[in-house]
């Protein structure tokens, strides 16, 4: 798979995974309405894609919302396939981004730093 296409089919599951999450499709009781989607990385190959996932939260509920995620890959990959027109859907793998909080409290330490 090409650069150009792999980045669109990265987008386009970004966002059918974000809006079946917010449409509150995926029941699993520890994936809330306020788990947001960071970023997709597809393989080559576009057998699988790692998910990225951020929540507001502490870290037991950010690890809670990425099982429930894992849990649920199955029904979210089928419904994901049925939306996209692409010819095999990737097996979703989706991890914890702590990513955007360690931005924070690296802003918040450097801020402490300034007179």
């Amino acid at each position: 798979m090409d650069e150009l296409r792999r980045r669109k089919v990265e987008d386009e599951l970004r966002d059918e995974i974000a809006g079946l999450i917010l449409r509150g499709e995926v029941k699993d009781p520890r994936v809330g309405t306020l788990v947001s989607i960071t970023r997709v990385e597809v393989a080559r190959d576009a057998s699988y894609a790692h998910v990225h996932v951020s929540v507001i939260g502490d870290d037991s509920t950010l690890e809670a919302a990425a099982a429930g995620l894992n849990r649920a890959a199955g029904f979210i990959q089928g419904a994901v396939g049925k939306r996209l027109r692409i010819r095999s859907t990737p097996k979703l793998v989706f991890e914890a981004d702590r990513g955007i909080r360690e931005g924070f409290e690296m802003t918040e330490k450097l801020k402490g730093l300034l007179p």
